[in-house]
Order: C-alpha cells, then structure tokens, then sequence
C-alpha cells in the first residue's frame, strides 16, 4: 500500500505543475493585453488634437506673417441672391432688322405718295382747263390712291413692330430696338450679353438697383453687370420678380449659361467687412480663423452670400468681439491639416 500512496502523490505533484488547457488560454488571453493598452493610450493622442483648433508660437506667428484685428460690424448693402439666364437676342436682332426694313420702306412710300400727289393735281388742272384729257386724270388719281394706301400700310407696319418691341422687350429695350440706340447695338455686335435676373419667390427691392454682381464661369471672380429694365416674363422655374442686366462681352459668359447673380435690394444689412485674404475655403464651407488666446485659434464658418466685390464679403455669423485672423489663415488651414496627419500617424 506504500508503494502505491507514494506513486498517486507523484502524480498529483506532477498535475500541478504543468499548464493545463485554462491555464494556457489565460495566458494567450493576457498576451495582447500591453499591445490594446498602448492602442487606447495612441486613440487618446488622436482624440487630443482637436478639430479646427492650431496653435502656433508668438514666433511661428511672426515668420509667417499672421495679422489679426477685431472688426466691428456696420451697416451694408444688403444683396439679395438671385438667379441669372444669359439670353440668345435672336429675336431682338429680328425685330431690329425689321424694324429698320419697315421704316426704309415707309419712307419709300411716302417719296412715291409725294410724287403721284404732285401728278394727280397737276393733270386734275390740265383738265380743267381742257388741255388733258379726262382719262389721263382719273390714271393719275388711281396711282395717287394706290400710293396712299402703301403708305397707310408701311405705317401700320412700323407701328405693329414697334408695339411688339415693347410688348415682348418692355419699353426701354423695345424703344432702343425702334430707334436702333447704343443699348441694342452692343447687344447685336456682342459687346455685351443680355442676362435676365430671377429674384427668389416673395423676394423684392426697394428700388430699380443701377447694379448687380454675377458669378464667372470660374467661380474666382465676380462680373458687374448693369441694369436695364424690368423683364417683361418671368423665368418659369423660379417664378420670381425679373429684370434685364447688361454683361460685358469678355466675362466669359455665353448665352444659355446661368449663373448666380446678387442683387442690392436697397435696404441695409449689419455684418463685418472681410477681405477675401481672411477667408479659407475647405469641405465646400467657407471659414475665419478666430483668435482664442495668443497661441490658440480655432477655425470659424461663415456665409458668404454677401459679396461687396470678387472676394470680399459682409458676414454676420461671428460673434460680436472676435479677433479675426486677416493675413495668414492659409497658413493655419495647412498647420491644421498637418497636426490632424499627425494625429491619425500616431493612432496607427
């Protein structure tokens, strides 16, 4: 029995010391353990860079050469914005044309009315005094009624043109097709293009504005465009109040374009002044940088539907007191990116 008590001790000795299946499974489980904690310590790193936030040293600052200011609001132009169609004057060099045709031939009819006028009364004389006769007379007469019902006829023609100048133009472009003015001649020799301006539904101005801004085809710069008159149609897709627009021939624009146009609605809006050297463009958004304390400044969005010229806008969306960065937000907008590059290297 000794033998045997001595042999199950061995072996109960020898089971506690080797790693079983759980022990081995505890040990496999407890191996990536320091790797997940460095993971949670390289997201924290990530997650401590914050989004739109750059800090940049007083000298950092200076060698870029980063300016700020605190811009006080004030009152503005307001500028509505608004939808713009360069139109194909086709039919404005038609009725121009025709217009001019009808009157040469007006005239015309007024040069032969003016001849068998003077023959009809002469030969009515000489009858009268029987040195012609009768029939001769009533000839000159039918050639004097003919001409004066060419006439009749060439007026009405002018006038009906006219009429339909004014009906589909309005009276200021139709009048400039009548008498062929400066207006409608730099439309014909594309000197400049026709834009018809939209207002949004319900919009409205206090006034006839003189000007308006449009959108190039680049969307770098802005166009001037000068104001005509108030269209005589509306553009079917918007329904809004419209007007004509005269744009210079060079702007890139062509007729069937649209194109964003703003118009001074003649009221007031109350917004800062920004140059267009302050504001970054990233994700479709517009931005400022603000300055949070003298290392710290955190990027801002802004509407820019208030231009005042090719990049300069009114902006009403920053808060009252902020120090805006005026030169040197490109640069943020790089050192942002290359601190969240940063950021995401770290995390891996």
């Amino acid at each position: 029995m000794r033998p045997l008590a001595v042999g199950l001790l061995l072996l109960a000795l020898i089971a506690i010391a080797s790693p079983g299946p759980a022990r081995a499974a505890g040990a496999a489980e407890d191996g990536p353990q320091p790797e997940s904690g460095g993971s949670r310590t390289a997201t924290s790193r990530a997650q401590g860079v914050e989004l739109g936030v750059v800090r940049l040293s007083p000298e950092q600052q200076r060698q870029v050469g980063l300016e700020t200011a605190v811009l006080k609001a004030a009152p503005h132009p307001e500028q509505l914005r608004a939808y713009g169609t360069v139109l194909d004057i086709a039919r404005i060099t038609e009725l121009t044309n025709s217009y001019a045709s009808a009157q040469a031939q007006l005239q015309t009819a007024q040069a032969k009315l003016e001849v068998a006028k003077s023959a009809f009364e002469r030969a009515r004389n000489l009858v009268q005094s029987a040195a012609l006769p009768k029939k001769e007379a009533e000839i000159a007469e039918g050639a004097f009624r003919t001409d004066q019902a060419a006439l009749a006829a060439a007026e009405s023609q002018v006038k009906t043109l006219g009429a339909t100048a004014q009906q589909e133009w309005g009276p200021v472009i139709g009048k400039a097709i009548v008498e062929r003015s400066p207006v409608v001649v730099r439309l014909i020799e594309r000197e400049q293009f026709l834009v018809q301006v939209t207002l949004s539904p319900g919009a409205s101005l206090a006034g006839a504005p003189r000007t308006a801004l449009s959108q190039a085809p680049s969307r770098n710069t802005n166009i001037d465009l000068q104001y005509i008159s108030p269209a005589t149609r509306t553009d079917p897709r918007i329904q809004g109040l419209s007007y004509f627009f005269a744009a210079p021939g060079d702007s890139g624009l062509l007729p069937g374009m649209n194109t964003t146009v703003y118009v001074p609605s003649g009221r007031t809006y109350e917004g800062v002044f920004v140059e267009d050297t302050a504001i970054v463009r990233w994700q479709g958004q517009s931005w400022v940088y603000l300055r949070l304390d003298p290392k710290t400044f955190k990027r801002h969005p802004i509407s820019t539907d208030q231009p005042v010229s090719d990049d300069d806008y009114v902006v009403r969306d920053i808060p009252p007191g902020s120090e805006i960065v005026l030169r040197g937000a490109q640069v943020l907008l790089s050192e942002e990116a290359k601190s969240e590059l940063r950021g995401n290297a770290d995390n891996d």
